[in-house]
């Protein structure tokens, strides 16, 4: 495999340096309370629409850039360098606007992709419940056929951004079949409409990032179907395959960012020297240099097919177990002074890694999908 970059590429990554460079904040919003880092997240957000990029990969007549997925992973990789802060939108333009292009229909592509690039509709993912987490087929959330419409009731957990979002990607259950994954239905949600109630959920870090939803007599017209009534699933798949492909990409470049800043924090703890800390710190470099060839591995894939296949989930996996690593040592090195201090951020980020093997399916279900799907394994049930 080559690993150079084209001269279009390079022209491309010192363009998106250099915008990066005059425009990227200085800070990620993250001084203030939640309605002020949502709103300087959404204005950054709609600066990077304006300079084009936002949707890299998207057609352009959809508002996107008309892009390759090699310049959508230069672009991440320059803004991960700078340290600039993500969009809002982040849920959307990962999964809602992707599935849209696949599964939606010409009306439904005009309405909700646009808002969805410039942040003045945020998205969000309802598919967890309390009794569905790690098996989505077992969700219980119905949608009623009442003729011109569903109505839906239920409950969602573990719902990031849903107490900002106009949007909900609703996986619900029509009707019951022998093959609990039949039957489902894929709706896109409006939470202004009555009967959804948002309940934050505070996390160990202190953030209520996460959030519980309750649906109760919720109307919901037939034209925001995504996909075919009763075939929910495969679009949920389609979601969740851009979910870990694309979630995964740019966290293989965030580990060695992280490996880099281990190394710096242990030399001004004057750790540099400790021969066991410099192999920790070396065997985490080299699983950080792994997984992001199995990035590129997986950037080969999506280009034959258009869409990641199920080889992301090696990306989220890898990071997910890693970066717990990494942030264990990051505590480690700093010994006691770490419970209490936190100038660095090492403390925040190891309590937030621990939802790391859960979020975006966890690494229970991360290994069957990869047993069954990509080594040709049978079932386990």
């Amino acid at each position: 495999m080559d690993f150079e970059l084209s001269q279009t590429e390079r022209e491309f990554r010192d363009q998106v340096r250099a915008w990066l460079k005059a425009n990227a904040p200085r800070d990620a919003g993250g001084d203030g309370d939640m309605k002020t880092f949502v709103e300087r997240r959404r204005a950054w957000q709609g600066k990077l629409h304006e300079a084009g990029y936002v949707g890299i990969t998207w057609p352009k007549e959809y508002g996107g850039r008309g892009g390759s997925f090699m310049d959508q992973l230069i672009f991440n990789d320059e803004m991960i360098q700078a340290h600039a802060p993500e969009p809002i939108n982040v849920i959307g333009l990962g999964m809602g606007g992707p599935v849209v292009i696949a599964h939606g229909t010409d009306e439904q592509k005009k309405r909700y992709l646009q808002p969805l690039l410039s942040a003045e509709e945020i998205w969000c993912q309802g598919f967890s419940e309390p009794n569905a987490g790690s098996d989505l087929s077992g969700l219980q959330t119905r949608a009623e056929d009442r003729g011109d419409h569903y109505l839906v009731n239920g409950q969602k957990v573990w719902t990031t951004l849903a107490h900002v979002a106009k949007w909900c990607m609703l996986l619900a259950r029509e009707r019951k079949e022998a093959n609990p994954r039949d039957g489902l239905t894929y709706l896109l949600v409006d939470m202004e409409s009555p009967g959804v109630e948002v309940r934050p959920l505070v996390q160990i870090t202190g953030d209520a990032e996460f959030n519980e939803i309750f649906f109760k007599d919720v109307k919901v017209p037939k034209s925001q179907i995504l996909g075919e009534a009763g075939s929910g699933w495969a679009v949920a798949m389609t979601t969740l395959l851009h979910e870990r492909g694309t979630l995964g990409l740019a966290l293989a470049t965030r580990a060695q960012i992280t490996a880099a800043e281990l190394a710096e924090h242990a030399r001004k703890l004057g750790r540099g020297d400790d021969p066991l800390v410099r192999q920790k710190i070396a065997q985490h470099t080299i699983e950080a240099r792994a997984l992001q060839l199995n990035g590129y591995r997986a950037v080969t894939a999506v280009k034959r097919s258009g869409i990641p296949g199920p080889e992301g989930s090696i990306l989220k996996l890898m990071w997910s177990e890693l970066n717990q690593r990494m942030t264990e040592t990051a505590m480690d090195i700093a010994g006691p002074a770490a419970q209490v201090g936190d100038g660095e951020g090492w403390k925040y980020q190891f309590l937030r890694s621990r939802a790391n093997t859960i979020e975006a399916g966890t690494s229970e279900v991360l290994r069957n999908i990869l047993a069954e799907r990509v080594l040709g394994l049978p079932r386990s049930r």
